[in-house]
């Protein structure tokens, strides 16, 4: 497994990264959670209960893209690590392919109308597969962080460190536990506000924003990777 020594670095960027692309995609595609995919089945229910809502054809693919980003991604690392290989790298380059697919789809489709159009859809199954290549690179290769797509458990975990912080419990696990979640959390919601504005000024192409986060981290995991010994 792939351990970046900057931890710091890799939880906020991609914390920032899971909080623009969910942001953009909500306000762009009506409603659509890219990161927070299970988000989709609340706005689901709301549909199904008032018919005048827009077409929620797009949330029901968006689960399945999401599995099919996660199962490749596993397939994938699996098949690299059969080789011995450092898989972490493909793994974000996948993920920087389909977001880049995701903003080329998003502005070939604009403007985006009433209607669900099929590049609306196109674009937003690519940014909903992204996301499920991110969570599982996360789960699988980054797990030594925290989580940086879902914000509720780290917010949990704040929350019980500080308690026992203000009993006199706490311990020099506890600081870098804070420490270690507190920074993915602050980055997700400055990347969501960032995205509102960005989208709302630039359209989809604010979608390069990410792709120089995701570009900058994936030269620094090259940099500090390992050298693979001479066959």
């Amino acid at each position: 497994m792939d351990l970046p020594p900057h931890s710091r670095l890799f939880g906020a960027s991609l914390g920032f990264l899971a909080g623009y692309v969910d942001t953009l995609g909500f306000i762009a595609l009506f409603g659509l959670f890219t990161a927070h995919v299970t988000g989709n089945f609340v706005l689901i229910g709301a549909a199904l209960a008032d018919p005048s809502r827009v077409s929620i054809l797009l949330k029901f693919l968006a689960f399945p893209a999401f599995v099919i980003g996660v199962a490749v991604t596993r397939l994938m690392v699996l098949a690299i690590d059969r080789r011995g290989g450092a898989s972490l790298v493909p793994a974000l380059v996948l993920q920087w392919a389909l977001l880049a697919a995701f903003m080329v789809v998003g502005c070939l489709a604009e403007p985006i109308g009433k209607d669900v159009s099929d590049m609306a859809m196109i674009a937003g199954l690519l940014g909903t597969a992204a996301m499920g290549v991110h969570s599982a690179t996360s789960r699988l290769l980054l797990a030594h962080l925290a989580p940086t797509s879902m914000m509720t458990g780290n917010v949990t975990q704040i929350v019980l460190d500080t308690v026992d912080v203000l009993r006199g419990a706490a311990d020099a696990t506890t600081t870098a536990r804070c420490v270690k979640t507190l920074w993915p959390l602050v980055a997700f919601a400055v990347g969501a506000i960032a995205a509102a504005f960005a989208y709302l000024s630039f359209g989809f192409v604010a979608l390069a924003v990410p792709l120089i986060v995701l570009g900058v981290v994936i030269l620094v995991q090259r940099s500090v990777r390992p050298a693979l010994p001479a066959a």
